[in-house]
């Protein structure tokens, strides 16, 4: 069941989708004239000129399997990257005459001569395995109790104080020597898994709530410490890529689905610091790019994160728009489809969210319609297609 929708978004969808059903399974829809408007909307999502609301429900890589009639192999996916693009152009040739589009980038394969050896991160300054576990890589816990990471920090304090020495592998100098003159920069660190979910899977979720309760003391010197290393390591990737502090490119986001465990008490202390922190370096001007995403039930915290300006903005789908809103009159608001919504096909309501998001955006824009989360198998093409049609239909601004 939808949240927040009301009898006459499901009466409107139900006449969309009657519509789509008359037609094959295809929403009616100006293919050419969609498009062309979506350029001018996603240009300046708040602008008086924008003639729609942005559609951000783009599709991935990860409708592949779905689509094709194909059995799930998700570590396959992710590293054979020739399998990956072989899939991709087939799920592009099944969209383009549906949407008018070929969705998923079709990146060729990368030129191993023109790649950087890997560099270390934060997860392995605090020495948190990262290993796959069925479709996806996890942080493995570092310390168990207060005692182990109290022993946990005091050597990556020692990491951080050698920070460049640690973090670029050998034959990074030599392979910088070779691409900087071919205008190959070395990826720069504008994100990260945010400060409680980087925490809880440091140190373990119910761990860090009882750490904050019992001894807010090495709390601190944790927040502190995970500050202070993503700074050093934001400072030591800008130096190799030749920027300063005054020409590195701005913005920072942070992607924080465990936010949610904090009560707003709670994340002032722990977790808003650590984004303050970035963003006063990386984005300290208006306009600058300050990014949260978290898939969670995390309305209490938005007015703290109203504090930090935020500009771009991706929450649960039980965080609504109308909240966002309130406490975040500056962010591009990109939600609040629920994946589960979208990717079970569910038509009446992925037609009925998209009219209840436009109503509470329509007065002030800024919205980019997009799932309140990933873009997960299951989720189809005349699914999308459907929601540029209820664009079309229902969410212009020039009516």
């Amino acid at each position: 069941m939808s949240i927040n929708v009301k009898p006459q978004h499901i009466a409107l969808a139900e006449k969309l989708v009657g519509k789509a059903h008359a037609n094959g399974g295809l929403a009616p829809l100006d293919l050419e004239r969609f498009w062309e408007d979506q350029e001018v909307a996603c240009s300046d999502p708040w602008s008086e000129d924008c003639p729609q609301v942005p559609l951000g429900v783009l599709m991935s890589q990860e409708c592949v399997f779905a689509e094709l009639g194909l059995e799930e192999d998700w570590y396959r996916l992710h590293h054979d990257p020739e399998y990956c693009l072989g899939l991709v152009r087939r799920y592009n040739d099944l969209a383009e005459p549906i949407v008018g589009r070929r969705l998923v980038a079709e990146n060729p394969l990368p030129d191993p001569t023109k790649q950087y050896p890997p560099v270390k991160g934060l997860h392995d300054l605090f020495e948190a395995e990262n290993v796959w576990n069925v479709e996806s890589y996890w942080l493995r816990q570092s310390a168990g109790d207060e005692e182990e990471l109290e022993a946990l920090l005091d050597r990556v304090e020692a990491r951080v104080a050698n920070v460049r020495e640690f973090l670029l592998p050998s034959g990074w100098d030599e392979a910088k020597e070779r691409l900087l003159p071919q205008d190959i920069e070395p990826a720069l660190y504008r994100g990260q898994r945010g400060p409680v979910t980087f925490a809880t899977s440091v140190y373990g979720a119910e761990n860090l709530l009882f750490l904050l309760y019992d001894n807010p003391d090495l709390a601190a010197r944790f927040r502190d410490l995970i500050l202070k290393a993503m700074l050093e390591r934001a400072r030591v990737l800008d130096e190799e890529a030749g920027y300063t502090l005054d020409t590195a490119p701005r913005g920072f986001s942070f992607a924080d689905d465990n936010c949610a465990l904090l009560n707003r008490e709670m994340y002032e202390f722990f977790g808003y610091p650590i984004l303050k922190g970035l963003f006063d370096r990386y984005s300290p001007d208006p306009k600058d790019y300050r990014g949260q995403h978290s898939d969670s039930d995390m309305t209490h915290l938005l007015p703290v994160l109203g504090n930090l300006n935020l500009t771009w903005a991706n929450f649960g789908p039980t965080v609504m728009v109308g909240d966002i809103r309130e406490h975040l009159p500056n962010a591009v608001i990109h939600g609040q489809l629920a994946p589960f919504t979208f990717s079970r096909n569910e038509e009446v309501n992925i037609v009925a969210e998209f009219l209840r998001d436009y109503e509470m955006a329509r007065e002030k824009r800024g919205l980019v319609f997009a799932t309140a989360g990933s873009i997960n198998n299951g989720s189809r093409i005349t699914g999308m297609r459907l929601l540029m049609a209820a664009v079309q239909e229902y969410g212009r601004y020039d009516r």
